[in-house]
């Protein structure tokens, strides 16, 4: 790139031209510890729909996962019924995967269940290493 800045390869286009959107994730959320459930939850949630698929794919639906998802607010999503689930079968802006869709539903239960013991970032950091690398 012309900044100057070393990116990993992954945040280069098919040919290797800088991609607008995974150069500012790479820059700005990746590797970048995360301490908000809300957020923590669409990181889990976004992450199981890239399953099988590109980085850059869901990232360029993202803002439409924001809104078909209520902004990843867990509780919301926990109540969401077969008529949701539905709808998001339907929605051509985002990945339409019905085990993938039931599985953003059942982790807000999750969440929603977490939250009222040591909550989602709890969880998450358990798994962190006891020694982690510096910070970039």
């Amino acid at each position: 790139m012309t900044d100057g800045l070393t990116r990993c390869w992954w945040s280069l286009s098919r040919d290797a031209s800088p991609d607008p959107r995974m150069v500012e994730y790479h820059d700005t959320e990746w590797g970048v510890p995360v301490h908000d459930d809300t957020e923590l939850f669409e990181r889990l949630a976004l992450e199981s729909f890239q399953a099988g698929l590109s980085w850059s794919t869901i990232l360029n639906k993202r803002d439409a996962f924001r809104e078909a998802f209520h902004r990843f607010d867990a509780d919301a999503i926990a109540a969401f019924d077969e008529e949701d689930e539905a709808r998001l079968m339907q929605d051509v802006r985002i990945v339409r995967n019905r085990a993938k869709i039931s599985a953003a539903i059942v982790n807000a239960r999750a969440t929603v269940a977490l939250r009222e013991q040591e909550g989602l970032e709890a969880l998450v950091l358990s798994f962190a290493p006891d020694d982690p690398p510096a910070p970039r």
